[in-house]
């Protein structure tokens, strides 16, 4: 496979994700964003910041790069009652519920953000890059290309039941 192509298909999965979160979220008011089927699950507000900040968090963690959370000022546009560092995981059900927008385009301005940062440098690799360990806490050590698949294969999972929430929503 070229680098051409190896690059080709992650831009195009990222596009799928980001396609996928503006179909859940476009439009939503913010108690739409905010709700959460049964009183517990996640909603769409968080499921869109937490799939982002996994993006956002990771790619900018094999970059070698600030992330754009906090780089580009979101974390205080947002003004959650989180630790910067905070990516959503393994956030309880109160801490699911504190992560509020005030308007769908401030979720949506930071995922697109996030994309445009996540397309840049994958456009930027080359065929012997994705074989880069970039974590040696697992066995086998995970390659960079094993993590950009895994935070695609995160970012769908959550978009689709952002989208799923949003189906809830329109029935």
């Amino acid at each position: 496979m070229s680098t051409e192509t190896s690059t080709a298909l992650l831009v195009d999965a990222l596009d799928r994700v980001r396609e996928v979160v503006h179909q859940a979220a476009d439009g939503l008011t913010p108690d739409q964003l905010s709700h959460r089927v049964g009183g517990s699950a996640n909603s769409i507000a968080w499921l869109v910041w937490h799939l982002t900040r996994v993006q956002d968090d990771h790619v900018a963690d094999v970059a070698g790069v600030e992330q754009v959370w906090t780089a580009q000022g979101w974390n205080r546009k947002f003004a959650l009652p989180l630790d910067d560092a905070d990516i959503g995981y393994g956030h309880t059900s109160e801490q699911v519920g504190q992560v509020t927008v005030a308007e769908v385009d401030l979720l949506l301005g930071y995922h697109d953000a996030v994309h445009r940062a996540s397309v840049d440098y994958v456009r930027g690799l080359a065929d012997e890059d994705f074989g880069r360990v970039v974590d040696e806490r697992w066995d086998p050590p995970v390659t960079l290309a094993v993590r950009l698949v895994s935070v695609v294969s995160d970012d769908l999972q959550h978009a689709g039941q952002a989208a799923f929430v949003r189906g809830l929503l329109d029935a």
